[in-house]
């Protein structure tokens, strides 16, 4: 399902080039739920970002599914990401502008889904949000927000969801229903999981552990 081969990446700073991501070598199979963790700035969203085609490598090959990433053009990832990915963020990455229906919708209608008003609905409803439709984000508590973020993303009916720190700007008893509800979604819908945390106990929900410490996967469990 998710396979990189000697992936690296390297950026250049005002002290010379910096590392990344050193000879990353992967396999994510299908339907698993895996962690990435190890300490900040050790490369754990370089890598979620890399392998959800959000970016780029310096070398080496991706694969999603039965597509090599790394050998599209920026318009064709794009396509093989609105077929293949679902994404939930920290930040929630909500439109301001639009409804709570608005914004689950959107990603649908833009990829030509005439039902698009409906699943939205029916994924708000999944997530105890029936009386939210017409909200919009300001109006919304984070835990709120985040449950818009995670039907928005499950609505696509993604084969891979990646989620960088999903719970991270919630407090702990909000963040452990967004928890609950992501792995319920998750094994209900039957997507892969890929996920960035700091927190411990969403780690261990995981069925597998990938630490990251300066660029390179230094266990695998």
């Amino acid at each position: 399902m998710i396979t990189t081969k000697s992936l690296c990446k390297t950026v250049e700073t005002n002290d010379g080039k910096l590392e990344l991501l050193k000879n990353i070598n992967l396999e994510i199979e299908a339907g698993q739920s895996v962690a990435i963790i190890g300490p900040s700035g050790a490369g754990k969203s370089t890598l979620l970002g890399l392998i959800a085609g959000l970016d780029m490598p310096t070398s080496g090959k991706i694969y999603l599914d039965q597509y090599c990433i790394t050998d599209m053009d920026e318009e064709e990832r794009a396509k093989v990401r609105s077929e293949l990915v679902g994404f939930v963020f920290q930040t929630f990455q909500l439109l301001p502008g639009l409804s709570a229906l608005e914004n689950v919708a959107l990603p649908l209608e833009l990829r030509g889904d005439g039902s698009a008003i409906a699943d939205a609905k029916m994924y708000l409803d999944r997530v105890g949000l029936a009386e939210r439709y017409d909200h919009y984000p300001r109006q919304l508590s984070g835990g709120e927000q985040q449950r818009v973020a995670l039907a928005r993303a499950f609505a696509c009916k993604p084969t891979i969801l990646f989620a960088d720190e999903p719970t991270g700007n919630l407090d702990a008893k909000t963040g452990e229903k967004i928890s609950d509800l992501l792995f319920k979604l998750n094994s209900e819908e039957g997507a892969t999981l890929v996920l960035v945390t700091h927190e411990t106990r969403l780690a261990d929900r995981c069925q597998r552990q990938l630490v990251i410490d300066a660029g390179e996967i230094v266990s695998d469990a």
